[in-house]
């Protein structure tokens, strides 16, 4: 699949949108308006890939709604040169957005096939991750702590206690926690033992996986 003019005006169309609900970071906006949407979705959906809908990647997994994406990359308020965390690569559609923002990427995926999938293809398209793990996003990945910010892209029934760890001061955590519904969480480090603690509306994620082996 290409890119072409029609789905740059798409994403223009999509950039409108979202910036109509609210978003209003212009390294996120940009990073929507560049990234080929329709390049991280199967080929039956690239009609609908510039809707402001989540839709299904394959492994009981979605690729978010794209106001979802900008309004968590938002919450995080991270700059170029900024080392992130992500929980749930997926199709890699956030880690792009990240990167396209100047950022510092590390990411696990806890789906093999997910996994093996996005690893290939990211690179493809010109995006390429510091580190992309397979694994248990509840453990994040604490030998490259800690992270300017970690952003978790599944739903969390529970804050897991490593990722608040590996949170530099300063750092936020943004995560989507509750089981069937989930509120947008942002955590940020004031000091090593104090958190403050946002919330930021209902969303609806898949759920985070845990590691049961």
């Amino acid at each position: 699949m290409k890119d072409t003019l029609r789905h740059q005006g798409k994403r223009q169309q999509l950039v409108k949108i979202i910036k109509a609900k609210g978003i209003q970071n212009e390294m996120v906006l940009k990073a929507i308006g560049k990234i080929p949407r329709h390049l991280f979705m199967d080929s039956g959906f690239e009609d609908h890939a510039y809707e402001d809908k989540p839709f299904p990647i394959g492994a009981d997994q979605t690729i978010s709604q794209p106001y979802t994406v900008a309004r968590q990359t938002e919450l995080l308020e991270v700059k170029k040169g900024d080392v992130v965390l992500e929980i749930g690569t997926g199709s890699g559609y956030q880690a792009a957005v990240l990167l396209e923002m100047g950022v510092v990427v590390y990411t696990i995926e806890r789906q093999r096939e997910l996994f093996k999938r996005t690893n290939l293809f990211l690179p493809k398209i010109g995006y390429r991750p510091k580190k992309m793990v397979f694994g248990d996003g509840y453990k994040g990945l604490p030998e490259f702590a800690p992270f300017d910010g970690i952003v978790v892209t599944a739903g969390a029934p529970f804050v897991p206690k490593p990722l608040m760890e590996q949170l530099k001061v300063g750092g936020k955590l943004v995560i989507p926690v509750g089981e069937n519904v989930q509120i947008m969480t942002v955590y940020t480090r004031k000091s090593e033992k104090e958190f403050e603690k946002k919330e930021y509306g209902e969303f609806r994620f898949v759920p985070l996986l845990e590691d049961k082996n």
